[in-house]
């Protein structure tokens, strides 16, 4: 009755040197390489694949292996720097770079399994709770605003709506009040927010047609801000003031 052998399965010729170098307990960084070569050798014998590509990088390492051991029969090459030259050196570096990425795959299984056993309750947070919004502080909600920059902002405007005067024109004709209503210019304000939930406060300005209408606007937003309706932000003392709308 002939004795069945069971070949162990490796992921690769490497696996297959790191395992005999582990098994005889040997130094990887002084392998016997006459040694490990012959047991090598013996495993590749025994393979029993139909797969071309795995076979020929188990014969390629064999190669290698050959290869080194004849090197280690001659006189040492002798680099730069006048020290001998280890024909080993290039495969230990490799042995060493796959055993640590081997590991570090142990390592990732072992999370993985872990996190496996984690388990996350959900919210439940009573909806009281949820609901709760802290008292407003007007100090926080202004940040960094300062009321010099708000100043320059508006005069800035103001120049702008100056600027579309005619000189001249603007002389003629009878000069009447400008009447702007509050409570219509409110409702107007309130129609933008509607579709602008961030935006510039010059942006809002600039669209006004009289001074009367920037004066106006210009308080109703204050009016707004201090009912905490809106927030305002400024990313530093050049940079325009944005409006934010606060989600209900």
């Amino acid at each position: 009755m002939a004795l069945e052998v069971k070949l162990e399965v490796f992921a690769g010729p490497l696996d297959l040197l790191l395992h005999l170098i582990e098994k005889n307990k040997v130094d990887i960084y002084d392998i016997p390489i006459t040694e490990i070569t012959e047991q090598y050798l013996e495993y590749i014998r025994r393979m029993e694949t139909e797969d071309m590509n795995v076979m020929s990088e188990f014969l390629l390492m064999a190669a290698t292996l050959l290869d080194i051991k004849c090197r280690m029969l001659l006189p040492r090459e002798v680099n730069e720097e006048g020290e001998e030259e280890d024909p080993r050196a290039e495969l230990v570096q490799k042995l060493l770079e796959y055993k640590m990425y081997k590991y570090m795959s142990y390592e990732l299984k072992d999370m993985q399994v872990d996190a496996a056993k984690s388990f996350y309750k959900e919210m439940t947070m009573p909806k009281e709770v949820e609901a709760y919004q802290p008292p407003l502080d007007y100090e926080q909600l202004l940040g960094d605003v300062t009321l010099g920059r708000l100043h320059e902002i508006f005069q800035s405007v103001i120049r702008r709506q100056e600027e579309k005067v005619d000189p001249v024109r603007s002389k003629f004709g009878k000069i009447e009040k400008d009447e702007v209503n509050i409570e219509e210019k409110a409702a107007y304000i309130q129609n933008f927010l509607q579709s602008h939930k961030r935006f510039s406060f010059r942006e809002l300005l600039t669209g006004q047609h009289s001074k009367m209408d920037v004066i106006v606007t210009f308080l109703v937003v204050l009016e707004m801000m201090k009912t905490g309706t809106l927030t305002v932000e400024q990313a530093s003392i050049d940079d325009d003031i944005t409006v934010i709308v606060k989600e209900t």
